[in-house]
């Protein structure tokens, strides 16, 4: 079996150790605290019983788990691995450290890779020997659950580590999209920022309450969104199509871009008033297991977008 390096065993990381040994790879995992390493494999057990009561393995859950070892150090997690991903702090600092073991140990030719939701790779790789073979490829939480990832690389980055890393990705049943040019965020990212700041604005001027705008995306665009992407819906929405569309409806949207603009979102207060109304809804001390929900619920869906595309043909 070809080996799977995971440096940083927390919520990604065991969620990406999922991800490959579930698809045949070896996986060798590392964090520098014990009890993260401990946590991350009971975690991943109750992950994979989930899956497979929800029929999303090929395998068993004792096979795969099998395929998974712990690694006591940086280097003795990237030894003999065609591809690191590193999935530590959110802190451009730790990043530059890691890599710069992760490039000392690994093989020339092995694929090192961050799972950074932010933070530009070329921040923390530009030193390295082995630059070029650095990128990013950012999940979505769970990346188990969620397939969609981002691969982005730096100046630097050799245009065949992108396409390896996306041959790598599809093997390990992962949806890859290429981000082309670096930028702060990525593509996913951005997209949610647009639509958090325009929820917020909304919330804040007094047009909706969080629990209602919450139903207008999971009982409206969400349902639209588990299939299509917003260039597609666009495209079905006018009897023409995209072009038809965008000649519609462009100076609506035109005038409530620059209304957007013009209203600053993340006040502190309204951080406070939506902490209150989500913890009335929420508990603090309820927040795992309504995670652990959220995961059997994404299961669940994407049981059925298995199903809908076998039957489907598509």
């Amino acid at each position: 079996m070809e080996r799977i390096g995971i440096v940083g065993a927390g919520l990604i990381g065991r969620a990406w150790a999922v991800v490959f040994a579930r698809a045949g790879f070896a996986v060798t995992l590392h964090d520098c605290s014990d009890a993260i390493l401990d946590g991350s494999f009971a975690a991943i057990d109750t992950s994979l019983g989930d899956l497979a009561a929800a029929g999303l393995l090929q395998d068993s859950p004792a096979a795969i788990r099998a395929r998974m070892s712990r690694a006591a150090t940086v280097a003795d997690a990237v030894r003999g691995a065609v591809y690191v991903q590193e999935s530590g702090p959110e802190q451009p600092d730790i990043k530059r450290a890691i890599f710069a073991a992760m490039d000392q140990a690994a093989a020339p030719d092995t694929i090192l890779a961050s799972s950074t939701s932010a933070i530009p790779g070329s921040s923390f790789t530009e030193g390295l020997a082995g630059r070029a073979r650095c990128l990013v490829a950012h999940p979505v939480n769970p990346p188990h659950l969620v397939p969609v990832v981002e691969l982005c690389g730096t100046p630097w980055t050799a245009p065949e580590t992108v396409a390896r890393a996306r041959r790598l990705m599809e093997r390990a049943g992962q949806v890859p999209v290429t981000v082309k040019r670096e930028l702060e965020g990525f593509i996913l990212n951005r997209l949610q920022a647009a639509l958090l700041n325009e929820a917020f604005r909304l919330i804040d001027g007094g047009y909706v309450s969080p629990d209602d705008l919450d139903k207008t995306i999971k009982d409206g665009l969400g349902l639209r969104w588990a299939f299509m992407g917003p260039m597609e819906t666009i495209d079905l929405n006018a009897p023409a199509g995209v072009a038809d569309y965008m000649q519609r409806y462009s100076p609506f949207f035109r005038r409530l871009d620059q209304e957007m603009k013009a209203a600053t979102p993340w006040r502190d207060a309204l951080t406070q008033d939506l902490e209150r109304e989500r913890r009335r809804v929420v508990a603090a001390d309820q927040l795992g297991a309504r995670q652990a929900w959220r995961d059997r619920r994404l299961m669940a869906l994407l049981a059925h977008k298995r199903d809908a595309t076998k039957q489907s043909g598509e």
